[in-house]
């Protein structure tokens, strides 16, 4: 009888075991560099709260780069989520990508100026100073998402930089324009300030001045396809919470208002 009831019981048990891993799911988000490290950092405790494994792929809010985010979706990469600029993501809904109404915004975020580590910080204090600097800056790199899209098609134009930017600038694809400075190869450089902050070997020079600010709000959509919706949803509503504004803070981001 012993043996019959604990025979029972390794059943019950490894049931129970397996029913658990039936239940884990993969789940698969696709998100700009803008807020990318911020999931990066709630992650963890999501998988330990849920049981669930996120598989993150990264990829520009928008441009035609390989691995930009809508070259990805076009090209049929599977996704349950996507994090990007607002404005891209409203695309990507009109295009058939993103699920109608499952739009959630997740951060505001600014733009920023980085220099390679121990170089002088130049004077961005105000439109006149940022527009010096960028005259006089041997090199300059913005990125080619939300940020840089603002820059070269509007900004830099519009401070009389048009020049500046064909002899000495340069777009950035598929790489954080923070890393491009570490490494010497721009003196300066302008992207979302959650995408310079987590790279080494740059300091922070500040963001644009207000009057020439840029906010992008970051949101969440389900992709289109996504073959577990109901999850995606909890995870959005997860990268949501207000429990993360410390993460947003370190990062130079805001909560939406």
């Amino acid at each position: 009888m012993r043996r019959m009831v604990w025979g029972c019981l390794v059943l019950a048990m490894a049931a129970m075991v397996g029913a658990g891993a039936t239940l884990a799911a993969e789940i698969r988000v696709m998100t700009s560099g803008g807020f990318a490290e911020a999931f990066r950092q709630i992650v963890p405790a999501y998988e330990a709260e849920t049981g669930h494994r996120i598989v993150v792929v990264g990829g520009a809010s928008m441009g035609g780069a390989p691995d930009s985010i809508p070259s990805r979706l076009a090209r049929g990469e599977p996704a349950d989520v996507v994090m990007l600029a607002g404005d891209a993501l409203d695309a990507l809904v009109r295009d058939g990508r993103v699920v109608p109404g499952s739009r959630v915004d997740l951060a505001r975020s600014i733009i920023g100026m980085v220099v390679r580590a121990g170089a002088p910080k130049p004077d961005i204090s105000t439109v006149e100073a940022l527009t010096r600097t960028v005259r006089e800056a041997r090199s300059f790199a913005w990125s080619a998402s939300a940020s840089g899209v603002y820059l070269s098609n509007d900004l830099f134009p519009r401070l009389g930089l048009a020049d500046a930017m064909r002899e000495r600038g340069r777009r950035i694809e598929s790489e954080r324009v923070a890393t491009v400075v570490a490494r010497g190869d721009a003196e300066i450089g302008f992207q979302q300030v959650s995408e310079l902050l987590p790279i080494p070997g740059v300091d922070y020079v500040g963001p644009l001045p207000e009057a020439v600010q840029r906010v992008t709000i970051f949101s969440a959509g389900v992709a289109q396809g996504s073959q577990q919706p109901d999850l995606a949803r909890s995870l959005i509503a997860y990268a949501a919470r207000a429990e993360h504004q410390p993460v947003l803070v370190r990062l130079g981001l805001e909560r939406p208002r």
